[in-house]
């Protein structure tokens, strides 16, 4: 089993940032690829931006490219999500995800899940 803890959500103007934190316990070896989601209210979840055991290889979802960067720390077994420029559509709870399931996009989401965090950003 894997468990994921996220924080750094919050309330941001529009034009601001914030970094997300994911730290995962537990079977780490799992944690080779990880990602971030976010559903909005009256929506599904949808993919964000998922990186590689090595770092090397990312991805991210086209509303976010540019503006979100996403990263990790192995020694620490924590991911990252650095989001500038944020717009109000950007407001959703965002989980944390390791084990990846399928490939890019990530439609088929991952094994395990956190339990999300607000981010809020008002116009």
């Amino acid at each position: 089993q894997v468990q994921l803890v996220e924080s750094g959500g919050g309330l941001v103007q529009a034009g601001g940032s914030l970094r997300l934190s994911c730290a995962a316990s537990g079977r780490t070896r799992s944690t080779y690829g990880m990602g971030w989601f976010r559903q909005a209210p009256g929506t599904g979840r949808e993919f964000v931006a998922a990186i590689s055991w090595s770092g090397g290889t990312t991805y991210y979802a086209d509303s976010v490219k540019v503006r979100f960067t996403i990263s990790r720390d192995n020694a620490k077994n924590t991911v990252y999500l650095q989001m500038n420029s944020l717009k109000p559509e950007d407001t959703a709870v965002y989980y944390c995800a390791a084990e990846l399931r399928g490939t890019y996009p990530y439609t088929r989401g991952a094994a395990y899940w956190g339990q999300g965090t607000q981010v809020t950003v008002s116009s």
